[in-house]
């Protein structure tokens, strides 16, 4: 792990020692400038499990990934820096009710003097990580979230129009890269999977989200959103360097 090269990747030039302003930074750092992205599965590039392919791929390569792959090397770089953290499994919450099956999503269970959530693979979510606190909501600019127990689950929610909706929900048991490798695989091939149906491409702005979603281009800025259909795929790769960096 070359931390210099990843806090470069990730324009970061804030403190280093494990604390929470430190990882607070970090994390908004990595989602301002690492794209959620599943442009691997649809240009047939295996996506590998470990710390030092996706370095390569993330850092070396400028790349970004599903959650997985961000969480994954995320975790690694805190780790370097002196955090405790571990890999937790979680189930993301259906539309029509109900969660996914475990090791559908990777979050981070970082311990300092309080315990905090971290996430950088979700997509349009915490800006922030959350504190594990049941009794509060947690706001972050327009956003509320709150972590809420339920069964022997935490669960993620997010308030819409005054209506908390769950995001996903999760145990503390702590896993490793070869027990979330089977769903990986399912992501990367089920024509189930909603990873196999499209491409998807989307970075946090300062002040918003901005998002290719096969041939549509979404920009949210202030709460307002825009968005366009691309004419062409020369368009559609001009667009993913112009926007995100990358090239496929």
């Amino acid at each position: 792990m070359n931390v210099t090269t990843y806090l470069e990747r990730i324009n970061y030039q804030g403190p280093l020692a494990p604390s929470t302003e430190t990882l607070r930074k970090l994390q908004v750092a990595h989602l301002l400038s690492v794209p959620f992205e599943n442009l691997s599965i649809h240009s047939h590039e295996p996506i590998v499990l470990n710390d030092e392919a996706l370095f390569d791929k993330i850092v070396e390569r400028r790349r970004g990934g599903f959650c997985y792959e961000c969480n994954g090397l995320f975790a690694a770089l805190l780790r370097a820096l002196g955090f405790d953290v571990v890999m937790l499994s979680a189930e993301v919450a259906k539309a029509a009710g109900g969660f996914s099956q475990p090791f559908d999503h990777m979050t981070l269970l970082v311990k300092l003097e309080e315990t905090w959530l971290a996430d950088v693979g979700f997509g349009d979510s915490f800006l922030e990580p959350l504190k594990m606190d049941i009794s509060s909501e947690q706001i972050q600019g327009q956003q509320s979230f709150r972590i809420v127990a339920q069964d022997h689950y935490f669960v993620v929610q997010r308030q819409y129009e005054r209506e908390w909706k769950p995001e996903y929900r999760f145990t503390l048991q702590p896993y490793n890269y070869p027990d979330f490798e089977e769903m990986c695989r399912y992501h990367q091939s089920s024509p189930q999977s909603h990873f196999t149906q499209k491409r998807i491409c989307s970075l946090a702005t300062r002040d918003g989200r901005i998002t290719l979603s096969d041939m549509l281009l979404i920009v949210t800025s202030n709460d307002v959103r825009e968005e366009r259909r691309l004419e062409s795929q020369k368009e559609y790769e001009e667009l993913l360097l112009k926007e995100f960096g990358i090239v496929i």
